[in-house]
């Protein structure tokens, strides 16, 4: 599989980042994760010939760093990345990041993806989602409406057992992801991955593993990958 550099965000300052995410630890797993990805990172034979994925859709881009690090690897000038946010700074940032990586992204201000609805009902091969998964207080944790005086911490904090927003989350992922899409999403071991991962499979009959996991400080980040199946929408 070819090597891809960590996108350029030389254009972000201090103060981007005091209201938008700034990439991290699990920002890199994310990354990671994804250039290992035998049906996202293809070697140069499969790559001429390659036809998915169409659509792509990032939950909560922050700085764009892993959208336009998805656009570099795929490598589809036809491909559609889009990208969602609560923030509007995130999207600001997302959409400069990819114009200074030469890469086309459309982020769009909202919560989770429900300006994207129905529209891209069941269309989305590719789906990512890095949500606030750090276990805090419910009022810690963003409001469905962006504010004028967005805090930072919103972008991290997951109210009870980290798992408040992506518990509100999945139905939406049902909702998006295309036959045999693939959702890949971050969580801490805190947040109990196999607990979600026997949810998903007994409410939509999708597969789901854990692909890719790191120490980081007293965390444990775990990347978990979803697969829907070719039915999985049926009914």
């Amino acid at each position: 599989m070819p090597d891809f550099p960590t996108p350029d965000l030389s254009h972000l300052t201090r103060a981007d980042f005091r209201n938008v995410y700034e990439p991290a630890e699990d920002t890199f797993l994310l990354m990671d994760a994804i250039e290992e990805h035998p049906r996202i990172n293809l070697d140069d034979d499969r790559q001429r010939g390659r036809d998915w994925p169409s659509v792509c859709l990032e939950i909560g881009s922050g700085s764009g760093c892993v959208s336009t690090f998805v656009a570099k690897v795929v490598g589809r000038s036809n491909a559609l990345f889009l990208t969602t946010d609560v923030n509007p700074h995130a999207a600001r940032a997302t959409r400069r990041t990819g114009e200074k990586n030469e890469v086309t992204l459309d982020p769009v201000v909202t919560d989770l993806a429900s300006a994207l609805l129905p529209r891209l009902r069941h269309s989305v091969d590719l789906l990512i989602f890095n949500p606030p998964y750090v276990p805090t207080e419910s009022a810690e944790v963003a409001s469905p409406l962006p504010a004028p005086l967005f805090s930072i911490s919103a972008s991290w904090a997951g109210g009870v057992d980290g798992r408040e927003v992506v518990d509100r989350f999945l139905p939406f992922a049902d909702e998006l992801l295309a036959p045999e899409g693939v959702f890949l999403m971050v969580l801490l071991e805190d947040n109990a991955p196999e607990e979600i991962i026997r949810e998903v499979r007994e409410r939509w009959g999708w597969t789901g593993r854990r692909v890719k996991e790191r120490r980081a400080g007293r965390e444990r980040l775990v990347i978990v990958e979803f697969v829907s199946g070719g039915d999985a929408h049926a009914g």
